[in-house]
């Protein structure tokens, strides 16, 4: 074939991504904190987005907003939820809410007011306000002088444990030794550990590693007893040489924790040379000991998790699924504003601009709905395959995958799959991930029907904490119980599910529980 420059026609046909349908992908996907910032950001670059609460009073609302309002008053009493129980009562909720999307491409995502969960009912809201008011009013503190400070401010700071250390350092007279202190205390990690190998540090400063070993033992007289450990056994030893309990036999107790650890008493008195009352309070003096000295020091604050969805029973029966309104950011598209700039406007590439602001501006609100909705309907529909979970408990919980929600909402399992992730759903039971209810099946003995994996997981630690000391289950007498049950399991299948639940062997646990008595 000649190797020369032609021209060719060719036909093809392929999935190109807009970036409109890739910003819907990504909003999808998106935890609500993570939701809330991403609005923060478009509001600051589009002129034309607004907090549905920084509208302006009295002006009339757009038209598409005028519409959504009319739907939802021929709508169930609340517009975001969904309500199971009757026979058509899913899809009758779920159709409102899309015929309420369809036509709002520049209005608010949220739900309306009166979707709320539980306990926090609009008969909270008066009370709320005056409280509100009275707060703002005794900000300064209760006093009569604006300028002093409120009573938040009059509160202590806890102290961190680096402050707390360099609070010491005055115990080193040496400057050099401090310098090298100072390096030391910047590496303690929450734990208060310090890495095993302490060459960088040598190699950072320029000194030997023998003149930061000498200051580290200088470090380790620090409190509180135990910082500075390289390895759980140090910490323990530190702890030990400061309560003046470090003999011979602890050291050799420390240089064998593995053995402690598989409580295989026996070899331990072995090894210390003592006899089974002495190596017992040995143990007892080891478990009193803080395997983890910085924790006191702790700053990090517990961040607890907000619901995506919420669900509550229904006092005829049945079960209530909406969406959490306090977590989902209001957004309006500021028509007005965008009517006065356009004729104020000259300029071919200022219109342009304007114009591009408000498709973007709508398109993000028409997305906002559109990720609402679908929320919506994968959550109604786990309620709706997990209803016996919610009745009886995790014993309960049925086999499930994507496919199995995609086929009945009509999406595909990767839109099912972006739906739940980092997506959490307050129950009666308690708040899950929407992915806590998709495990899969493990197949039945008997040829009924198949087993949930989360299921067997909760009955194999049930049967094990339940087994008696002088009666432990093997992993094949699990299996054998599980098998009568109905379940059809291996054996290597029973020790993965125990070793992912952090559980010993029968070995172990007898070990365990003869030294407990």
């Amino acid at each position: 074939m000649a190797l020369a420059p032609r021209l060719e026609l060719r036909q093809s046909q392929s999935l190109v991504m807009t970036p409109q349908l890739q910003q819907a992908i990504k909003l999808l996907q998106l935890s609500n904190i993570e939701l809330v910032e991403y609005v923060e950001r478009e509001l600051e670059q589009n002129p034309l987005l607004e907090r549905e609460d920084d509208a302006v009073d009295g002006m009339e609302p757009p038209a598409e907003l005028s519409s959504l309002e009319n739907n939802a008053e021929n709508g169930p009493e609340n517009g975001q939820e969904s309500d199971i129980g009757a026979a058509d009562g899913l899809e009758a909720d779920i159709d409102f809410v899309a015929a309420a999307t369809s036509g709002a491409e520049s209005e608010s995502l949220d739900a309306p007011d009166d979707a709320i969960w539980d306990g926090a009912g609009p008969g909270d809201g008066g009370n709320f306000s005056e409280a509100t008011a009275f707060s703002q009013s005794q900000s300064a503190g209760g006093g009569f002088d604006g300028d002093l400070p409120g009573l938040e401010e009059t509160l202590s700071d806890s102290i961190s444990l680096q402050d707390h250390l360099r609070s010491q350092l005055t115990m080193i007279d040496d400057a050099v030794d401090r310098i090298i202190a100072v390096h030391l205390i910047d590496l303690v990690d929450d734990s208060g550990y310090l890495p095993a190998d302490l060459s960088p540090v040598a190699d950072l400063l320029g000194c030997s590693e023998e003149r930061v070993g000498q200051t580290l033992e200088k470090l380790q007289q620090f409190d509180p007893p135990g910082i500075f450990a390289r390895n759980l056994a140090e910490c323990l030893g530190l702890q030990l040489r400061d309560l003046d309990r470090l003999d011979p036999a602890m050291q050799a107790l420390l240089d064998n924790l593995d053995l402690l650890a598989k409580r295989d008493l026996n070899a331990l008195m072995k090894v210390c040379g003592v006899d089974a009352e002495d190596i017992n309070d040995m143990v007892a003096e080891i478990k009193a000991l803080n395997p983890k000295p910085a924790l006191a020091f702790e700053q990090t604050v517990t961040q607890s998790v907000t619901p995506d969805v919420l669900m509550r029973q229904k006092a005829g029966g049945g079960w209530i699924v909406e969406l959490n309104s306090e977590t989902l950011p209001r957004v309006l598209v500021n028509n007005s504003y965008f009517a006065q700039i356009s004729r104020a406007t000259r300029s071919k590439d200022d219109k342009r601009y304007i114009v591009d602001c408000l498709a973007s501006a709508n398109w993000l609100v028409k997305s906002l709905h559109q990720r609402a909705t679908t929320i919506l309907k994968v959550a109604t529909e786990i309620v709706r395959q997990q209803e016996s979970f919610f009745l009886n408990g995790v014993q309960s919980l049925r086999p499930l995958v994507l496919r199995d929600i995609a086929d009945v909402i009509e999406m595909h399992e990767s839109t099912v799959s972006r739906v739940t992730s980092n997506k959490f759903m307050a129950t009666p039971r308690g708040i899950y991930e929407l992915k806590y209810f998709f495990t899969p099946a493990l197949g039945n003995a008997f040829g009924g029907s198949s087993h949930s994996a989360e299921s067997v997981r909760h009955r194999i630690k049930s049967l094990i904490n339940g087994e008696p000391a002088e009666k432990i289950l093997s992993d094949d007498k699990i299996v054998e119980i599980l098998q009568k049950e109905g379940v059809d399991i291996a054996r290597r299948t029973v020790a993965k599910y125990r070793e992912a639940m952090g559980i010993g062997s029968s070995v172990q646990r007898r070990r365990h529980k003869r030294a407990a008595l």
